[in-house]
């Protein structure tokens, strides 16, 4: 796997700035078959991980079109400088603290034998679809399971991967079917969540505690180096840390990596529930969308829980764009996007 990612920095040092055609993306399964690799052009962009040892699928790790790794190594590839809280936070996921009472957010291999009893893990058990061409289509279905694998939930989600020289977007479209009578509960940790690289993260010169729905606290260590550069914007103009807890169409991350400017930008879908989603869009890394969190995010003034009967069904739809270049995409160009998306119709994924 080492040779991989070193291969994988060193073939996309450079990227033609002209070229801004769509390049053809290549879907490639590997020997262990819990992991397909995403190449547009001859570059890896990112790997779709589904071992159960990690209780959820993934994208990890991805990459820019110049060939920077944009989500943070730890835990399974360490690079540099990495923040090494929260190991649960890996590459681009999508899952809930508390559906049910379980925290799928949360579970990861730090959690003791003793309490993984109060953990959902999502399961994938087979791949629907796997597409290459312009647009690379990677579909796949998965169960929300208990520490008992009991069924909560199925979900259905579809891939679709494109890129040109400069820029990477994944469209992702996710359907959940309740096979129970289902609650999430409102929560601040959801749903659509990405964990930055440490470049990406904003400059901290003090410790911060944060502490989940059972009371356990983690301590994100301040910033030590001049490393750290990132920034965060959302579409209704929020900068920064004041970004966190806010509602908006967009939220772009922003900073330096190697010689250019990259950013993270993620769209939320007109369709969705709480449509516009709050953002849970941490200074430290951590890069979420989360129209379940109402009640954290304005202090109790109002809860948006969501309850599905057995047999129904809720979709969510995202637009991640990763660009890089001397400059970083920008608010009109972002609301051109977005709007595009808004008016993106999805079909339902077949099982």
């Amino acid at each position: 796997m080492k040779q991989l990612f070193l291969w994988a920095i060193g073939s996309c040092m450079f990227s033609a700035s002209f070229a801004q055609k769509n390049e053809m993306v290549k879907l490639v399964t590997e020997k262990d078959q819990t992991t397909i690799n995403v190449l547009i052009g001859s570059k890896l962009f990112t790997r779709f991980m589904y071992p159960d040892t990690i209780a959820k699928p993934v994208l990890y790790p991805i990459f820019s079109a110049n060939g920077a790794m944009v989500t943070r190594g730890y835990p399974i590839f360490t690079m540099p400088g990495d923040p090494t809280d929260h190991p649960h936070h890996l590459g681009l996921w999508f899952n809930f603290e508390n559906v049910n009472g379980l925290d799928f957010w949360n579970n990861s291999f730090a959690i003791p034998k003793e309490r993984k009893a109060l953990y959902g893990s999502i399961k994938t058990d087979r791949i629907i679809k796997k597409e290459d061409g312009t647009k690379g289509v990677l579909a796949y279905h998965a169960n929300w399971t208990d520490s008992k694998n009991n069924i909560l939930l199925e979900e259905t989600t579809q891939y679709e991967f494109s890129g040109t020289g400069n820029q990477r977007i994944i469209d992702r479209i996710t359907t959940l079917k309740a096979d129970m009578d289902v609650l999430f509960t409102d929560a601040k940790d959801g749903m659509l969540g990405l964990r930055v690289a440490h470049e990406l993260q904003i400059s901290s010169k003090k410790d911060q505690v944060f502490t989940d729905n059972k009371g356990i606290a983690t301590v994100v260590k301040a910033n030590t180096d001049a490393i750290a550069t990132g920034n965060y914007i959302t579409s209704a103009g929020k900068e920064g840390d004041s970004a966190w807890s806010t509602r908006g169409v967009w939220c772009k991350l922003y900073g330096k990596m190697k010689n250019d400017s990259i950013s993270i930008a993620i769209i939320d879908h007109p369709g969705n529930i709480n449509y516009p989603t709050f953002w849970h869009a941490r200074g430290y890394g951590l890069f979420a969308a989360n129209p379940l969190g109402e009640k954290v995010f304005t202090n109790g003034k109002s809860a948006k829980n969501l309850q599905l009967k057995k047999g129904e069904t809720v979709r969510f739809v995202y637009r991640i764009v990763f660009d890089e270049g001397v400059n970083t995409i920008s608010a009109t160009q972002l609301n051109q996007l977005a709007d595009e998306f808004g008016k993106t119709k999805f079909k339902d994924i077949e099982k």
